[in-house]
């Protein structure tokens, strides 16, 4: 490795495998090659080559989560294995610097017939680690799977839930150098995925590398500090997270027509980031909020009222294809009915959405979201509700949504869309994503941390 920063280095990496159309073809091809080499021929193949993997690059630093994202069949499993050296590559090379632990497969590395107990021991001696070692780390690992009496069964009775809570206290609670994720996190309830991305949290914060494989592009964004695309077992994209999942979204929605132009599009933008020359203005924090940052003049430099500025416009606003319908704009008013986009903490606002249908469509809903700048999805609404649906919608029809919304955000500017969905396909019949720029501007008195001022006056407070 050419860096001491640097504890996965991916270089070229490519992975073929070799497909039969028959089974006797593979037999075929484990004679008839060595008689045409006897009589100094070229010998036919019976197979087709399949690149799962095709010169793929990338590194990861140290402490740094970098998420893969991609279609199935794009590559993602088969890079995480050639990572863990349970693959061989064809060609290229990987570099690691450390203990990785990694939560492949569900129940890979599980002996079925084994007590939970035996397979933490089992699963530990693997990871290197002593007995004693083991032991000391143990009430831990069971703590944390939480699976009460059944960590002393056999691994067999355990549902999927309780195979990957086991799994997951495993590989994290031994303080890996590197911990690798492939979308086994799926598998649990909301709680427990909270309860494995706050232990990704703190493993991140004593300097463990991550990979981390999910469909979920919020997930990527919110855990991530660069991602991976891949497509066809090829890179497409490494860059932040935004730029990397809104690449993907793109891509996931447009037609086959537009694949291949897109696919040209996204792999100049990679050349860019590779070159240091991508722009992150809106995602790497760098946004010009407005706010100011000498606290000792803010008070002057509030604003009483909320109004309108001309160039506070989304750079990152991306439309998906237009499939019977279409959102014509995303606006904000004051309940003077006055379009603002400087907005005031804790007044209420009218989000209005408009559109118009352009081919008769049955059971449809239309979506609504706040993001804030790293991309993570605030709130949102659905109309009718979750559920229900108009029932039918005609061609040429125009249409006004309008969401009374109360300003509960703390300072800092944020980003609004909305889409067209139907229970029939096409099923989104158009989305746009950062349609609209808003800033909540600073208050006099503001102790709220994160993005959500969820507090009605002052705190009580008392010492006894």
């Amino acid at each position: 490795m050419s860096s001491d920063n640097i504890v996965i280095d991916v270089t070229g990496l490519s992975k073929c495998y070799n497909i039969y159309d028959k089974p006797v073809n593979r037999l075929k091809q484990s004679i008839v090659p060595r008689l045409y080499r006897v009589i100094g021929k070229p010998s036919p193949a019976y197979y087709r080559e399949f690149w799962a993997l095709h010169d793929v690059s990338f590194s990861v630093k140290k402490g740094e989560t970098v998420g893969i994202i991609g279609r199935n069949g794009s590559g993602k499993s088969t890079l995480l294995q050639l990572i863990c050296g349970t693959l061989t590559p064809t060609s290229g090379k990987v570099e690691t610097r450390g203990r990785i632990t990694a939560l492949l497969e569900l129940g890979s590395g599980f002996n079925l017939e084994f007590t939970g107990r035996e397979n933490v021991f089992l699963n530990g001696a693997i990871l290197g680690l002593s007995q004693e070692e083991v032991e000391s780390r143990f009430d831990d690992i069971a703590a944390f799977a939480d699976i009460g009496d059944f960590i002393e069964q056999p691994v067999k009775f355990y549902s999927s839930g309780m195979l990957v809570r086991l799994a997951f206290a495993v590989q994290a609670m031994v303080d890996p150098d590197i911990l690798i994720v492939d979308e086994a996190l799926a598998v649990g309830d909301e709680r427990f995925q909270r309860k494995c991305f706050r232990r990704l949290e703190e493993l991140r914060e004593k300097g463990t590398s991550i990979l981390f494989v999910s469909h979920a592009g919020q997930q990527i964004v919110e855990l991530c500090d660069r991602a991976l695309l891949l497509e066809q077992g090829k890179r497409l994209l490494f860059a932040d997270p935004v730029t990397t999942v809104r690449a993907y979204h793109k891509m996931l929605f447009a037609s086959l027509a537009e694949q291949p132009g897109l696919i040209q599009e996204i792999i100049e933008k990679d050349q860019m980031y590779a070159s240091g020359k991508g722009v992150q203005a809106v995602v790497s924090g760098n946004v010009d909020t407005g706010l100011s940052h000498n606290q000792g003049n803010a008070s002057s430099e509030l604003q009483e009222t909320d109004f309108y500025q001309q160039d506070l416009v989304p750079e990152s606003m991306q439309e998906h294809p237009v499939k019977g319908a279409r959102i014509t704009s995303i606006k904000i008013y004051n309940l003077e009915g006055k379009q603002v986009n400087n907005l005031l903490a804790g007044r209420e606002y009218i989000f209005e959405i408009r559109g118009v249908f352009l081919e008769d469509r049955e059971l449809v809903y239309i979506g609504f979201h706040i993001r804030a700048a790293n991309g993570t999805e605030l709130t949102g609404r659905v109309f009718p509700r979750w559920g229900k649906y108009l029932e039918r919608v005609n061609s040429s029809q125009n249409f006004r949504l309008a969401h009374r919304i109360k300003m509960s955000l703390a300072p800092g500017v944020y980003f609004s869309g909305g889409g067209i969905w139907s229970a029939n396909e096409p099923v989104c019949l158009h989305k746009v994503v950062d349609a609209a720029m808003f800033r909540v501007m600073p208050k006099l008195k503001n102790d709220a941390l994160g993005h959500v001022d969820l507090s009605v006056g002052e705190p009580e407070f008392e010492i006894t």
